[in-house]
């Protein structure tokens, strides 16, 4: 399988990456490019943010997801968050 790249990324879109091979699928929203640069949001328990060379190599570009998949995902993410925020505050 040949390698992708963060440069064939579109800003603005959330994608289901898997970075290297023998590692979990994440998922990933590209915010912005630079000329030879992309700045993108990961997200896992905890949104982390990096930028990455356009010439960094992806294992597999997944899938970009709809906007339906995306706003399903933001309302179970958001509320896996609030719980947690309200399981900090009950102690």
């Amino acid at each position: 399988m040949s390698m992708y790249t963060y440069g064939l990324l579109e800003p603005g879109c959330y994608y289901l990456i898997q970075e290297k091979q023998d590692q979990a699928v994440s998922l990933i929203k590209v915010m912005m490019e630079s000329d030879h640069c992309m700045y993108v949001f990961h997200y896992d328990d905890q949104i982390t943010t990096i930028w990455k060379r356009k010439t960094d190599a992806i294992y597999d570009i997944i899938e970009c997801l709809s906007d339906a998949a995306v706003e399903a995902w933001e309302k179970h993410y958001n509320s896996s968050n609030e719980d947690v925020y309200n399981e900090e505050d009950e102690e």
